[in-house]
């Protein structure tokens, strides 16, 4: 069929006008920044005044709730917390890990800033994320306040204060309790006494004569607020979000 100037004209200018809706218009959307989440872990920013006697797990998952629901942090009133301890076999008391009470994650810390994708990343489960671990250090293990906690090493807004960095845990490295027939747990967080003993890991990870481990540090020299004092710490405990 022989064509026109006019005919081809037409098509040419509607072929083109397709081609143009087809097109995306303006600049390229470029993604938006990824919103900081809302607080779903702290270290207590006070311990409970009567050494490693918490009044048992409930006393201390009653402890992060209520700072947790006090503390100005987004998202940190209305959400269930958990204390960051295990309890040994003891009578009627039942093994519980810590890593069994906190949740799925990702946490992240009053700033909004993620400190660990899951439990996996947190407890460096595989060989890789343990050589990548979580970022938890003196700068980013803040209390529901959004402070640091005094360290090993004294730091810009430690203020004098002594080292606190001794975090109450009773837990193994991989986030487990122990099994073995010593005080891991200052009887399970029901005494304050001179004697016993609770593991504790250390917050500001610091490569030293110790460990580097956030959860399994060292042992306690006692279960009163003076024995915690000696080694380093003020009877404070980790808090995560479980929903």
């Amino acid at each position: 069929m022989k064509q026109t100037a006019a005919t081809v004209t037409a098509f040419l200018l509607t072929t083109s006008l397709q081609a143009l809706a087809q097109e995306p218009t303006g600049r390229p959307e470029i993604p938006a920044r990824p919103a900081k989440g809302e607080m779903s872990f702290f270290i207590t920013s006070e311990g409970m005044g009567d050494g490693a006697n918490l009044g048992g797990l409930s006393g201390a998952d009653l402890h992060c709730q209520s700072l947790a629901n006090t503390s100005k942090a987004p998202g940190a009133a209305g959400r269930t917390w958990r204390a960051y301890l295990s309890t040994q076999k003891d009578g009627n008391t039942a093994l519980i890990n810590a890593r069994d009470r906190i949740g799925k994650g990702p946490w992240y810390n009053a700033k909004g800033v993620r400190i660990a994708r899951g439990l996996s990343d947190l407890h460096g489960d595989t060989l890789e994320e343990a050589r990548h671990g979580n970022i938890l250090n003196m700068n980013t293990a803040l209390t529901e306040t959004g402070e640091r906690v005094p360290g090993e090493v004294k730091v810009v807004g430690q203020n004098g204060r002594s080292n606190q960095h001794d975090i109450l845990t009773g837990t193994q490295i991989d986030g487990m309790a122990f099994t073995d027939t010593l005080d891991r747990t200052c009887r399970n967080w029901t005494t304050n006494s001179e004697s016993g003993s609770a593991n504790v890991g250390h917050h500001d990870r610091l490569t030293s004569f110790t460990s580097m481990s956030w959860v399994s540090a060292h042992a306690s020299i006692g279960c009163s607020q003076e024995k915690l004092a000696a080694t380093g710490s003020a009877g404070q405990f980790y808090c995560f979000a479980v929903d």
